[in-house]
């Protein structure tokens, strides 16, 4: 049975059981305990200038039965959603990911989007191996550096150099709670989770670069 259930505008994914995530999301952000991480497909009409965001949100998720969900956004075509598996040794990564270019951004610059689409690059990587909290932090690192790695494969040129990913990009990463104190580039975890990442966002952002961007469509 597989992890992830597409029901646009909403795709589920199931982590198996509680698990220790860790993100900056709209929905449950910080360090907290779920079991699953939902994204939510919206447009510019569903998010009105004037609209709170949270407050639509937690409505949307309560019709859902989901205000548990560690919960992302994103304006891509839900069903353009990439997935990687990745064994190294004992540890297996799972990486999801939405990748849209539409606002993108090269780091250290910001380009006026005012009036324009938007976009984003949201990724959610589960780790069966158990984590502490300081290497759950490490596997974020690398999650964004994988993340970065791919978009910059792709040759998204701006006015301000080449794209680094999004002005709204969110990581959410989940791991069952344990001892290990590290997760670096040296080690499986870090392996397994830089290329689950790595290959799951390459994926999305070569779709948005040959498919979106030719169309000059919403990302």
């Amino acid at each position: 049975m597989s992890a992830l259930t597409l029901d646009r505008p909403w795709v589920e994914f199931d982590l198996g059981g509680p698990m220790q995530v860790l993100s900056w999301a709209l929905n449950r952000p910080g360090f907290v305990t779920a079991s699953r991480i939902l994204w939510r497909e919206v447009r510019n009409a569903d998010l009105p200038p004037d609209l709170d965001v949270e407050a639509w949100l937690k409505h949307e998720l309560e019709a859902r039965g989901a205000t548990d969900a560690v919960t992302l956004l994103t304006s891509r075509d839900i069903r353009q959603v990439r997935d990687c598996i990745v064994t190294v040794g004992g540890t297996t990564a799972h990486a999801v990911a939405t990748t849209g270019l539409s606002n993108a951004e090269s780091v250290g610059h910001r380009v006026d989007r005012a009036g324009k689409d938007w976009g984003t690059i949201n990724v959610a990587l589960r780790i069966d191996t158990p984590l502490s909290q300081a290497a759950l932090i490490e596997v974020m690192s690398i999650v964004v550096q994988a993340r970065t790695t791919a978009v910059i494969e792709v040759d998204h040129t701006l006015p301000t150099g080449r794209a680094t990913g999004t002005g709204t990009d969110c990581v959410a990463v989940a791991a069952p709670a344990g001892d290990a104190l590290f997760a670096g580039l040296h080690t499986e975890i870090g392996e397994a989770a830089g290329r689950a990442v790595y290959t799951a966002v390459l994926e999305g952002a070569r779709d948005w670069m040959e498919t979106v961007r030719r169309d000059d469509d919403v990302a």
